[in-house]
């Protein structure tokens, strides 16, 4: 059952689990919220738990930076361990000015420069979604909470630092794209590939038009907002 990735055994994860990018912020997730966690996966240092939330069982897996990182998690967890939803949380960066840091993005849909889903569909510029009842149960909770969040198109970008700035997006912003980030088109494509549910949440903490940022101390109140809106979601899945 393990892989080079991976050395969970069998029944290790919930069948929900969330995916942040970063190792150290699936420890976070894992010995802020969690009741009970336990480490399940310790590989490379991309760190896996599981443990309950309001008595439901659920894990966390980092992912790493990127969608080919993201692919290989996401593949085994669902081939291998039998997870039925996966729920990736993270950051992004703004491009719609009416974002303001500290928004909640819920990834409605997930256009991308990437290969890895074009690649694979020809002619055809498949959409990689969410998942509707993901999608619905994360924005009436976040109504419920009194979140500030938007639903719409976000960017997976296989470059961070893009040689044109800014003027490599231009034309998204026109099209309704409000985020960017680098993982959510591989995790709707594979969802969609292999008939699981999935869902991407971001906090919006910088945005490529204004400028604006926000500190370490508004970034992490904010992901525990998001993280809680989240595993809330996840357990009812």
């Amino acid at each position: 059952m393990t892989t080079p990735h991976n050395h969970a055994k069998p029944g290790d994860y919930a069948e929900a689990v969330l995916l942040p990018g970063d190792p150290l912020r699936a420890k976070w997730i894992a010995e802020t919220f969690f009741d009970n966690p336990r480490q399940v996966n310790s590989v490379r240092n991309c760190l896996g738990y599981t443990g309950t939330w309001k008595g439901k069982p659920v894990s966390v897996q980092a992912s790493g930076m990127g969608q080919p990182s993201l692919a290989i998690y996401v593949h085994e967890l669902i081939n291998l361990y039998g997870v039925k939803s996966l729920i990736r949380v993270g950051t992004c960066g703004g491009l719609n000015a009416s974002v303001k840091v500290r928004d909640v993005i819920l990834a409605q849909g997930a256009s991308t420069d990437s290969s890895i889903v074009k690649g694979r569909f020809g002619a055809f510029n498949f959409a990689p979604i969410a998942d509707f009842g993901l999608l619905r149960s994360a924005a009436d909770k976040a109504d419920a909470k009194g979140l500030r969040y938007h639903a719409g198109n976000m960017l997976s970008s296989d470059i961070f630092y893009h040689a044109d700035g800014f003027a490599g997006y231009d034309k998204l912003p026109e099209h309704g794209v409000i985020g960017v980030e680098m993982e959510a088109a591989a995790l709707y494509a594979l969802a969609a590939r292999f008939g699981v549910k999935a869902l991407t949440i971001c906090t919006m903490t910088d945005c490529l038009i204004t400028h604006e940022e926000i500190d370490a101390e508004a970034r992490q109140t904010s992901l525990k907002d998001m993280v809680e809106l989240a595993l809330d979601v996840a357990v009812e899945a």
